[in-house]
């Protein structure tokens, strides 16, 4: 149990380092979670996935210290039963909820309620990114249908992240007004005012609470949770994403199309749309392009084993119904255009980028058919 200093009789530590240092780690690392996740845009996608990362460690290791920390650290001594919840509301709407050493019990029940919340972000997160980013430990076993409505689960539990954050400051505001404790204040130092808590402590003291943290047990089993877990993240990682074919493109076919403009991955439209661009290649655009037939036959081939059929990407999925006004024209497909909704024209317009049919200048891994938002390299410049 926490001992009281001889130096302030009237205050004493009820928050340990580690406590305070996780509070203000996680109020971090949370808010730029959703600062990149509502507001970044693809070019704070890497950050937003690196914050997940450590919000993932920090929960770890509060759950960990939650069983062998200090006594207000432990679960035990704030997660109430729903009886004790009730009282506490019925005592706090009649004037006479005691004030807590620790957390009072709906301050313990949204202490509980954030962890899971954040748990289940990070699990939707997850499973989100390996489905539809073909990215993270479950690529390999994420379809691209399941990982977006992960996703989608992901974005509403980040609007109730948002809704249970104000409630959890507007909690921390009032009980700071009702007790006159500066809770906020608190979790800096980590003192509170034992006068206000004498009940409470007596409480503790009579049932013999006298657990005293073990930080070296602690440390054991994060470390060794993390060299069981790592490894096996890694090796996930770096197995086959579900839906996509390894296999490099053919340089004939590279060299040939990317003689006029980058080179489109075959899982960019379906089947038929690539063998009605093959049969027409003699006016191909308003251009020429004829080929001699047996490379003709090579590379429709090659489409057509490789189209948005035989794919799982995102942009596979999202490319694959044609236009029907412009049914050759990628470019001009619901998918495209939704994808690219937020880009100004004068970006295409750019040397750098040279037309909306050039994927490979903005698009580091086009070859691939992944199209990461890792990849996106916008090449903003000034129109010539």
């Amino acid at each position: 149990m926490d001992r009281l200093t001889a130096e302030t009789p009237n205050h004493g530590v009820v928050w340990d380092p580690l406590v305070r240092v996780f509070h203000w780690l996680l109020v971090a690392s949370v808010l730029g979670s959703l600062w990149t996740g509502f507001l970044g845009g693809f070019t704070m996608f890497g950050l937003h996935i690196w914050l997940g990362c450590a919000v993932t460690a920090l929960i770890v290791v509060r759950v960990v210290w939650g069983f062998t920390g200090t006594t207000h650290a432990r679960f035990r001594d704030f997660v109430a039963s729903p009886l004790a919840i009730l009282r506490y509301v019925r005592d706090l709407l009649g004037g006479r909820a005691p004030a807590h050493a620790g957390h009072n019990p709906l301050g313990g029940l949204m202490i509980l309620g954030l962890l899971l919340m954040l748990a289940a972000l990070v699990g939707s997160g997850v499973v989100g990114l390996g489905g539809v980013a073909k990215e993270g430990p479950l690529a390999p076993w994420s379809t691209y249908a399941f990982g977006t409505t992960a996703a989608g689960l992901h974005r509403l539990l980040g609007f109730l992240l948002l809704g249970m954050i104000a409630l959890h400051i507007a909690g921390v505001l009032l009980e700071s007004l009702r007790t006159g404790e500066n809770l906020v204040r608190a979790m800096i130092t980590g003192r509170k005012r034992l006068a206000l808590h004498a009940e409470a402590r007596a409480e503790i003291e009579a049932a013999g609470d006298t657990r005293k943290s073990r930080p070296a047990l602690a440390a054991g089993i994060v470390m060794a949770m993390a060299a069981v877990a790592m490894p096996l993240i890694v090796t996930a990682s770096r197995l086959p994403p579900q839906g996509v074919p390894s296999s490099p493109l053919p340089e004939v076919y590279v060299k040939e199309c990317g003689a006029c403009h980058s080179v489109h991955h075959p899982s960019l439209a379906p089947v038929a749309t690539w063998r009605k661009l093959m049969a027409g290649l003699d006016d191909h655009f308003g251009e020429t392009a004829t080929l001699a037939p047996e490379i003709v036959a090579g590379i429709e081939a090659l489409l057509a084993g490789n189209a948005a059929e035989r794919f799982d990407t995102a942009a596979a999925n999202r490319l694959a119904a044609p236009s029907r006004s412009e049914p050759l024209r990628i470019t001009a497909t619901d998918g495209w255009r939704q994808i690219h909704s937020g880009i100004a024209e004068t970006v295409f317009m750019t040397k750098a980028v040279a037309g909306r049919a050039n994927c490979g200048n903005c698009h580091g891994d086009a070859l691939t058919g992944l199209f990461s938002r890792r990849a996106i390299r916008m090449p903003f410049e000034p129109l010539p």
